[in-house]
């Protein structure tokens, strides 16, 4: 029997007829804005508080070291930074402030950065058997990531105002300020897991290139030394680095009057924070569909 365009357009009717008798809809959706996103992030609240703990647990109940290791990795970081450009290239601090300290200042804000990136990053291949078997917003996983990193800050904080005390620092008042400065570094962590983690689903050797990027990332941003030492006719150029105005931020903070920020190189730092989680977001927008594929 041929099968003509009327009989095809009949049959679909009814079927629909049907689906619409049995409570079912047809509903054609545009595709998703950002807006669309946010809100179904804030639908799944108890899923990504639940994703975010579940990988605190793990960071710190099995491990060897546990808390420890939140504690052993910025105190050895900053041990080297002081004696590699403290004492020896003999980098200035800045005001009165130990050398330390000012080192310590800058590692607060970095290692929550990198290490928030990092997880952000790995965060969809950890989570592959989650992905193709049940929907959720994928948004959901990088950005839960993030939170674990921000326990790692708090411990980090709490080792900085002991620094202070052993070496008899008073910190400004202005320390009420710092999470002006955590959000950008947020953003940018956040903008770079994005991009990193819907980019390694496809392409699996790319998170052998995130190592590479957090140690690069980490030289060329003023965490060993200030960034006064740049010359002045570079500092705005130096400042595309979104972390240059959030560590900058965050030693104004802590040291108070003793240094100075520079104001131009700070609004540079906030427009490519955001300018790197706005892309970021979008193209994880764009690719999310095809994760179950790759994966």
């Amino acid at each position: 029997m041929a099968i003509t365009r009327e009989r095809v357009k009949r049959k679909v009717k009814k079927l629909l007829s049907h689906a619409g008798d049995e409570g079912f809809d047809l509903i054609i959706e545009p595709e998703k804005t950002t807006g669309d996103f946010i809100l179904e992030l804030l639908k799944y609240r108890e899923l990504f508080f639940f994703l975010a703990w579940r990988d605190i647990l793990v960071r710190y109940k099995q491990t060897i070291i546990g808390i420890a290791w939140g504690v052993i990795r910025p105190l050895l970081s900053m041990i080297i930074f002081t004696v590699i450009f403290g004492r020896v290239a003999k980098l200035p601090s800045e005001g009165s402030v130990p050398y330390p300290i000012m080192v310590f200042s800058a590692l607060l804000p970095w290692q929550y950065f990198a290490s928030a990136m990092q997880a952000s990053a790995d965060s969809l291949i950890r989570a592959q058997s989650m992905i193709s078997k049940i929907y959720f917003p994928r948004l959901i996983l990088p950005t839960s990531a993030v939170l674990v990193s921000a326990v790692d800050f708090v411990i980090s904080f709490v080792l900085l105002c002991i620094l202070m005390v052993v070496y008899v620092f008073t910190p400004s008042l202005m320390m009420l300020l710092l999470p002006v400065f955590f959000i950008p570094a947020t953003l940018t962590a956040l903008g770079v897991g994005y991009w990193f983690s819907a980019t390694g689903v496809r392409y699996r050797d790319f998170k052998h290139i995130m190592p590479f990027i957090v140690q690069f990332g980490m030289y060329v941003s003023p965490v060993g030394f200030s960034s006064s030492v740049i010359p002045e006719r570079w500092r705005l150029i130096y400042s595309l680095n979104p972390m240059v105005g959030v560590i900058d931020g965050f030693r104004w903070c802590i040291q108070g009057t003793s240094v100075s920020l520079y104001l131009p190189g700070f609004i540079i730092s906030i427009i490519t924070s955001l300018v790197i989680f706005l892309y970021g977001l979008r193209y994880f927008q764009s690719t999310e569909r095809l994760f179950a594929d790759y994966i």
